[in-house]
């Protein structure tokens, strides 16, 4: 059979950029489906996406499925004809399913039985035939949230569809796709080369595209090439242009043919805080910005121009132009900003709903406050900072830079709590209090910011939960698993040793508008134990040790880590799964046990094998050592040592008969099982590591 590349590109009105990678990887993998499932094989498969243009290549496709043999079977033989051996109505009627007469059917054994049987050959369709369905399919798969219609059309796309190319080879693929009759060719670079370009061959859309259209057809290409010349822009002014991944993505969205160009704006803007200047450059414009040896930004952005300017100062100039009264906007809404105390928006806050059954944001701020006074006397923190910094944390939000940019929450408070004159632990501790914003995100720095940052994500996710509204799912609109992830990030990687479920029936104290029951603390607190098991999956910790973990639900979540990197360690030895297992046994027979475990004291005098006195000197002795390293916490040290049970633990387990006839040594050995279990139970339920 034949194999050819394949080609297909779908011309389209400017696509939306932040989409246009999702799409195009979208469009690949969609057809990559198709195929396999069409029984079409190729060799490679590779996406292109441009503003105008969505474009898949598969190269070395087979131009025809493969013959696909049929075989049935009928009747069993003893059936299908009479005693005069004349066809029976089972035997007639599989024959006529199968389209021949009862003598070209064969005969097969199948579990022991011989039966009639059928074979035949299907003919495979052509790829020609199978590609228009195979792409209409693809397409309508693709992740777009709003399709749009137009003209007289049926038809709904991202955005209206001007042309369709469609190649096999040579061969243009005649069909419809998305109202539009496909062709073999493509365009050129709107402004550039606004023409059609005949493409002979697949394999040279790409050359074609840029050498005779002027555009980078491949988006991680223009991607790179985009990186490089702002790089270089930032280079000729001695400095560093600070290439964003977000904004990056956006750019080699927008553009088919990318041109760098610095320009230059006003010193005077610099006086605004950075934040404010490099957002308004970012988010209006997809400027990048540039930052000197100081990482201190300079006056100079870059733009990335969509076309080959003969006069590139006048495309220089126009962006001076419009990017003047961006930043004059931040400066003014910063001047007039500051002309206002941020607490004096205190009262501003009585009018902004936090949530209807919760209350105002100030309320909010008032329920941190005091709950960051509680967190401070535990973790060491000074309480008046921490209530300080909880009661402005929120003022931000009315001011007019925050209500321009909101992203800048926070930010803008750190800067306008400084220019009050606010101690600077309390003005940072306000920017501190919504990290970590993003996975990977750094966390507060501060122990006056980690309090605010754990009280405000607290106070959310606990008023959430009250009032119904848990993540369901993956619904999670008030990002209450982030939160909860940032809780334990900054308790762990900051080393805040907290009781957490004391801490939120302490914050269900401060709720005045709702009664939050003590189920709703406990589901809270579940919740964001149940955190960490992404978190240890994404760090590469198996599950069974979480699990070990988890069974116990320590309620600090630095002790819980410390457990958790401890059974980690244990879990790699080579006497855990022995261990493992017995734990597993020790818990399969206790539940059984119909005594009073807790009361199970052990008798010596009942010790009466070697095997079982041995168990009960080894464990008694390691009682001495471990203990005292598990009440420090020192867990991986004290499994360490537990370690060294395992022969003792085997040679009892392959020579005494707990469950004796004799009742007395039957409770005897219980309760040292009991104990052994009691003593790796101070760590984790180690019986979760045993592979079955």
């Amino acid at each position: 059979m034949s194999e050819q590349d394949f080609l297909v590109e779908i011309g389209t009105e400017e696509l939306p950029p932040k989409a246009l990678g999702a799409l195009s990887k979208a469009f690949e993998n969609n057809m990559k489906t198709g195929l396999e499932q069409a029984c079409l094989s190729f060799s490679a498969i590779h996406s292109y996406a441009t503003p105008r243009r969505l474009a898949v290549m598969v190269s070395e496709l087979l131009g025809e499925q493969p013959e696909k043999k049929i075989e049935r079977m009928g009747p069993a033989v003893n059936a299908a004809f009479d005693a005069d051996g004349n066809p029976t109505l089972a035997a007639l009627g599989f024959a006529r399913s199968c389209g021949v007469e009862v003598s070209k059917l064969a005969r097969a054994s199948k579990g022991g039985v011989e039966k009639l049987s059928f074979s035949t050959s299907l003919a495979g369709a052509s790829a020609q035939h199978l590609l228009p369905e195979i792409v209409s399919a693809a397409l309508g798969k693709l992740p777009i949230p709003k399709p749009m219609r137009w003209g007289s059309s049926r038809e709904e796309f991202v955005r209206p569809v001007h042309w369709v190319l469609m190649l096999y080879g040579s061969e243009c693929i005649d069909t419809t796709i998305l109202g539009v009759t496909t062709g073999a060719t493509t365009r050129g670079h709107r402004f550039l080369y606004n023409q059609k370009i005949e493409v002979p061959l697949p394999a040279e859309y790409e050359s074609l595209l840029e050498e005779t259209g002027s555009v980078i057809a491949d988006f991680e290409k223009r991607k790179e090439c985009i990186r490089n010349l702002v790089t270089e822009e930032g280079n000729k002014v001695g400095a560093t242009a600070v290439v964003d991944d977000a904004l990056l993505d956006e750019v080699t969205g927008l553009v088919e043919f990318p041109v760098a160009l610095t320009g230059k704006f006003d010193e005077h803007f610099l006086e605004v805080p950075a934040e404010a200047l490099i957002i308004a450059m970012k988010s209006h414009q997809r400027y990048f910005y540039l930052l000197d040896g100081d990482s201190n930004l300079i006056p100079y952005f870059i733009t990335v121009s969509n076309i080959r300017s003969t006069d590139p100062a006048q495309v220089i100039t126009g962006n001076e132009r419009v990017i003047r009264p961006r930043l004059a906007d931040a400066r003014f809404f910063y001047e007039l900003d500051k002309k206002s105390s941020l607490e004096s928006h205190l009262e501003q806050l009585k009018h902004i709903v936090f949530q209807k059954q919760l209350g105002t944001v100030f309320d909010k701020s008032q329920r941190v406050a005091s709950l960051a006074g509680y967190l401070a006397q535990q973790l060491g923190a000074d309480p008046a900072q921490c209530k300080r910094a909880a009661l402005l944390s929120k003022c931000d939000l009315v001011t007019s830079m925050v209500g321009e940019f909101a992203d800048l929450q926070g930010r803008m408070g750190y800067y306008y709590a400084l220019n009050d004159g606010e101690d600077p632990a309390v003005a940072v501790a306000i920017n501190e209090q919504y990290m970590p914003r993003f996975a990977g995100d750094s966390i507060p720095a501060s122990l006056t910011g980690s309090v605010l940052a754990v009280a405000d994500k607290l106070d959310s996710m606990l008023g959430m939960f009250a009032v119904g509204h848990p993540p369901t799912g993956s619904r999670d609109p008030f990002a209450l698993r982030r939160s909860a992830i940032g809780i334990l990030r900054i308790l762990v990687e900051n080393k805040l040793d907290l009781n957490i479920l004391t801490t939120i029936e302490q914050a269900a104290s401060g709720f005045d508008a709702v009664n939050i029951e003590q189920q709703a603390c406990m589901d809270v607190f579940e919740f964001l134990l149940d955190r960490f098991r992404s978190w240890y999956t994404d760090q590469g910790i198996p599950i069974d040790v979480f699990q070990s973990v988890m069974a116990l639900k320590p309620q600090r979540p630095l002790d819980f880590h410390e457990r958790i990197l401890a059974v980690h360690h244990f879990s790699k030895l080579q006497q855990a799964q022995s261990l493992s297992a017995a734990n597993k046994r020790v818990s399969n027979l206790l539940s059984k046990f119909d005594g009073e475990l807790a009361d199970s004291v052990i008798d010596e005098s009942l010790l009466v094998e070697p095997a079982e006195k041995n168990l009960y000197e080894a464990l008694t002795g390691k009682m001495g050592d471990v203990a005292p390293l598990f009440d420090e916490g020192q867990y991986r040290d004290g499994l360490q040592q537990l370690a060294s049970l395992r022969d003792s633990v085997d040679t009892f387990f392959d020579s005494v008969l707990v469950m004796s006839e004799d009742q007395g040594l039957r409770n005897n050995r219980i309760a040292l099982l009991q104990q052994l279990r009691s003593l790796f139970l101070r760590v984790a339920d180690i019986s979760f590591l045993h592979k079955s």
